[in-house]
């Protein structure tokens, strides 16, 4: 059976990444695309919203930004879609609303597509469990020029895998110009850095006083957040029980 997908902020750079691997995938189809901007660089049709498109639909997949959730969540709702929601930056309110959503249909939210990712969420996780109270944590990042939020998502996923497996609650500090005091122990510290076509690298640095060990994450390029989106989807589409899920899900972590 053909899986038809939505893809919300189709005209974007990963937009079209997911339809250029649709575009390989003999069971899987683009039926519509919904974007703010204009471009046609597919054969599928374009809508400015997706309450415009009236047809037949099995999933949303949303690489857009957080001005679309409303609408996307209004339309999965009424249609009684699944959603996989891939944009970051999402503020608390939003995130209520996608948890209230989530009690009426399946949504899938990830701070970061790639596997790979998602596998050093969890070595995060095992790392703290061992080396416990005796290291100091750090998150470094690095994206395009063109990326609006900071910290990124994968950022904030990533120190929220460390926070779940320390014995403390943590803090997380993302400055510390205006800090004129030693570093506390229970500080997950995060710095993003923005330039040129980084296509997105993730460094988590374990100090203490005599070694450091540092664990690392570089994509080569957006298909892998796209690759990533479409194996959720086709494990999404498969639901019928509302809930949040994420990658852990998708990979039987």
């Amino acid at each position: 059976m053909m899986l038809r997908l939505m893809v919300s902020g189709c005209n974007g750079f990963m937009g079209r990444a997911v339809a250029a691997i649709v575009d390989e995938s003999p069971d899987i189809t683009i039926v519509a695309g919904v974007d703010i901007s204009d471009g046609q660089y597919n054969d599928f049709p374009v809508f400015k919203s997706p309450a415009e498109y009236a047809d037949a639909v099995d999933i949303i997949v949303d690489f857009s930004s957080p001005l679309a959730l409303y609408g996307l969540i209004t339309f999965a709702l009424e249609k009684k879609l699944p959603l996989v929601l891939c944009a970051t930056g999402y503020s608390p309110e939003q995130l209520t609303l996608i948890d209230q959503a989530a009690e009426h249909i399946p949504i899938f939210r990830s701070g970061n597509m790639s596997l790979g990712i998602n596998l050093l969420a969890d070595l995060i996780k095992r790392a703290c469990a061992v080396l416990n109270t005796d290291f100091d944590i750090e998150i470094v990042e690095r994206h395009h020029r063109r990326k609006l939020d900071a910290p990124s998502g994968t950022a904030i996923m990533l120190a929220d895998a460390a926070a779940s497996a320390l014995p403390y609650a943590s803090e997380y500090v993302y400055e510390r110009e205006s800090r004129r005091t030693p570093r506390d122990k229970h500080e997950i510290g995060i710095s993003a850095v923005r330039g040129g076509g980084i296509v997105g690298e993730h460094e988590v640095i374990f100090a203490s006083d005599y070694e450091v060990i540092e664990l690392h994450h570089s994509a080569a390029s957006r298909e892998v957040f796209a690759a990533g989106a479409i194996r959720a989807a086709v494990f999404m589409a498969a639901l019928k029980r509302p809930g949040l899920y994420d990658m852990s899900d998708v990979l039987g972590t």
